[in-house]
């Protein structure tokens, strides 16, 4: 093992973190101020990943596909939120479970319909394809690095939305006591919609990002939604800040332990058995670390009301 291959690694692990992030900061905002429990988060994940490729593909520019795929992720979230979520907020989480469940295969059929079951390859813009060298000598994928810079862009961009503006004082106050807000004379509806449909925005942004890492296939945002889902829990639901420590920590964690526990182990056992056992440790070290969160810290490490 070399230094420059445990950089490589804490890189990987911040470029899944980032990205974990913007699955995640949708999700608690939504939970936050709706109290929603959405499962179809991952599909509008999926939906900016295949809206950034054929668009891409058709114009020819990377560029235009990541605009189109926000743009769609945000409509289609509007379009969920108005007819279909806004009748399940008074319905209790089994209920909004099942109904975004619903969604879940509604949306998987419907790409499958429009794009068609193969899985769509994007490449990343031309200047962004190769390596860059970094402080020391260690050479890193751009885009990678790109992703890592944009989802910091963007969470500080979050960051100052929820806590320098209008829309992000209402927000806040929609956290606490939506009852209050509406009283107030705030279109608690409009606030919703608009909550919602950047929260879709946010995933469709991560799903067209990381499109262009692996391919863009049906139920590609099931498992990033459970890691998400995991994100909120660790970094206390409705946390904005609670969301970017959690998911670079699940990143780093993850990405480490797929790194560094079939190497340990290999000096313990043989070769081909530590790779299993390592693999099958390294995808419980998340949950684990959950539950330890959930032990000391019930709300998480940055509860909303705290």
């Amino acid at each position: 093992m070399t230094v420059a291959l445990f950089l490589e690694q804490i890189l990987n692990g911040l470029q899944l973190g980032v990205m974990l992030f913007l699955m995640a900061a949708g999700l608690t905002l939504i939970f936050g101020v709706m109290g929603l429990i959405n499962l179809a988060h991952g599909s509008l994940f999926m939906v900016g990943g295949f809206v950034c490729a054929a668009v891409a593909a058709w114009t020819g520019s990377f560029w235009i596909g990541l605009a189109a795929s926000l743009a769609a992720a945000a409509a289609f979230g509007a379009l969920v939120e108005i007819v279909v979520i806004r009748r399940l907020y008074d319905r209790d989480h089994l209920d909004q479970v099942l109904a975004t469940f619903a969604l879940v295969l509604m949306f998987s059929e419907g790409v499958r319909f429009v794009f068609g079951s193969f899985p769509l390859y994007l490449d990343p813009p031309a200047f962004l394809a190769g390596p860059v060298m970094l402080p020391g000598g260690l050479p890193y994928p751009a885009y990678r690095l790109a992703i890592i810079i944009a989802g910091l862009i963007v969470a500080i961009g979050l960051g100052l939305l929820i806590s320098r503006t209008r829309l992000g004082m209402q927000i806040r106050a929609g956290e606490a006591d939506r009852e209050m807000i509406a009283a107030l004379g705030v279109d608690i509806r409009f606030l919703y919609t608009v909550v919602f449909a950047l929260g879709a925005a946010l995933a469709g942004f991560a799903g067209a990002l990381i499109g262009a890492i692996q391919s863009v296939q049906i139920g590609m945002g099931e498992p990033v939604l459970i890691l998400a889902f995991v994100v909120i829990v660790i970094g206390g639901i409705g946390s904005i800040r609670g969301a970017l420590v959690a998911a670079v920590i699940v990143g780093l964690v993850d990405t480490m332990g797929r790194f560094l526990l079939p190497t340990l182990l290999a000096h313990v056992m043989e070769a081909s058995a530590a790779r299993s056992v390592g693999s099958a440790l390294a995808s419980m070290l998340i949950y684990l670390l959950m539950a330890a969160v959930l032990v000391f810290k019930p709300k998480g490490l940055f509860p909303a009301n705290a």
